[in-house]
């Protein structure tokens, strides 16, 4: 359960962080951005159950798997979508790191 709430909360604050740091004239706006790309984890409904805590997201729900989820970083490389893209490749990656803690206890 600890694991789940900071996980969830190093969803908010990573993004808050990077848009903060990187984008400081308009932090706000790229840190609405980049929450909005949480909206990625509705492919968590097509799962039964959907939530599980000792389910890795990474490679199991069609959005975090490799084919998709190796363009997340291609818009980092354009203006108009590189706070998504940002936004994204900091989700899977605290994705994945979830998934390490997971595997380790």
């Amino acid at each position: 359960m600890l694991r789940t709430v900071i996980h969830l909360l190093l969803h908010v604050a990573v993004p808050l962080a990077v848009a903060w740091l990187c984008w400081r004239a308009r932090w706000r706006q790229a840190f609405a951005v980049m929450l909005a790309t949480m909206a990625i984890d509705l492919d968590h409904l097509l799962a039964d159950p959907v939530f599980d805590p000792q389910r890795c997201s990474i490679g199991f729900h069609p959005l975090h798997r490799l084919p998709i989820a190796a363009l997340y970083p291609l818009l980092l490389l354009h203006p108009l979508t590189r706070w998504a893209g940002a936004g994204l490749c900091i989700h899977l990656a605290l994705d994945a790191l979830d998934c390490v803690l997971m595997r380790l206890g």
